[in-house]
């Protein structure tokens, strides 16, 4: 009986630690399995590429980069031949001229000369009419006694009515001399000046559009027209490759999705340099999913929906090329909450 006590005890002692084992190998397989992992992407290089054009039409005159060169944002890179828009500005700039020489003379009014001319006048019509006068009632007072023919008297009245219109017409000049431009007059000026002042500007502007300077720091891509080839406004002239930003396009399953957001530190690995890594992050997750590419691998069967994926990368010395194929390593983050609730922002 107590051989048998002694059995049943060992045998319990055993199943304890047997348990207690199993429960220490099943704790660490769980946390195996919760650790994080590295995830695998693969995808390609995209570079933002710009045509760029004239604004205006016209001859073109220089082109003064090549394919491959390195050109800085402001930098001249074409022109076209400007003879035209310069003869256009010159005729603009001489219209705002003449349209202000009118306005100074509105606002300097009439010249004293120019009021005294008209007092001269009003005095000399007024001379007139006063003798025309005289003439009339001498004839008036003969025809009276027949000694003077009503067709003299009819001449007579028609001198001093012309004359009195004429002395009206050389009054009111004088008023117009000694008062001045009206104000309508001078606001008509300025409304002229403003509108050829502003076909001055816009002329300048076509000018200033003969000329192609860039806007961004990139790499020519391909020169499309020669010196002396006439171009159409909009017309691309050139093909450039805009140095940032460079970025992966690539995608991610769905059940990697909670992982990622946005910000996430990622290595960008090429198969021309596996020992360089290129700095980048995780700057946009598409909402919307999609069937996987033919170009992209992943773990999953080719008709997985997948989210697009846009990894924005450093590309210091330029070793990354449009369409190149690539290897993104998204590094993992403690699951604290903070990627799942970024990814489903």
């Amino acid at each position: 009986m107590a051989t048998q006590k002694k059995l049943t005890i060992g045998l319990a002692v055993v199943v304890a630690i047997a348990a207690a084992g199993g429960y220490a190998a099943y704790d660490f397989w769980q946390r195996q399995q919760s650790t994080p992992t590295d995830i695998v992407l693969y995808g390609n290089i995209d570079i933002r590429e710009a045509d760029l054009a004239f604004n205006v039409a016209g001859r073109i005159d220089n082109m003064l980069v090549e394919e491959g060169d390195q050109v800085e944002n402001g930098q001249l890179i074409a022109t076209l031949e400007a003879d035209i828009y310069q003869a256009e500005v010159a005729a603009a700039k001489a219209r705002v001229g003449a349209q202000r020489a009118g306005l100074d003379r509105l606002l300097a009014g009439s010249r004293p000369e120019e009021i005294k001319g008209a007092r001269a006048d009003v005095r000399a019509i007024e001379a007139e009419l006063e003798d025309a006068r005289a003439n009339l009632q001498r004839t008036e007072k003969l025809a009276k006694d027949n000694f003077a023919s009503l067709q003299k008297r009819d001449e007579d009245r028609a001198r001093v009515s012309s004359l009195k219109a004429q002395l009206n017409a050389a009054q009111q000049k004088l008023s117009l001399a000694i008062r001045g431009p009206r104000d309508e007059d001078i606001a008509e000026a300025r409304a002229q000046i403003r509108a050829d002042e502003a076909g001055l500007t816009l002329t300048q502007r076509r000018l200033d559009y003969s000329k192609l300077y860039a806007k961004d720091k990139a790499t020519v891509k391909t020169r499309i027209v020669e010196p002396g080839a006439v171009v159409l406004a909009q017309t691309p002239v050139y093909t450039i490759a805009l140095s940032d930003p460079v970025w992966v396009r690539t995608y991610v399953s769905e059940p990697d999705l909670g992982r990622i957001h946005p910000g996430m530190t990622a290595e960008v690995v090429t198969d021309s340099a596996p020992d360089r890594a290129y700095e980048g992050w995780v700057g946009f997750i598409s909402p919307v999913a999609e069937f996987t590419p033919k170009t992209v691998e992943t773990r999953e069967v080719r008709t997985s929906l997948v989210y697009r994926l846009r990894v924005y990368v450093k590309n210091p010395d330029n070793g990354l090329r449009q369409g190149m194929p690539v290897t993104v390593h998204l590094k993992s983050e403690p699951d604290d909450g903070k990627a799942s609730e970024s990814a489903s922002q």
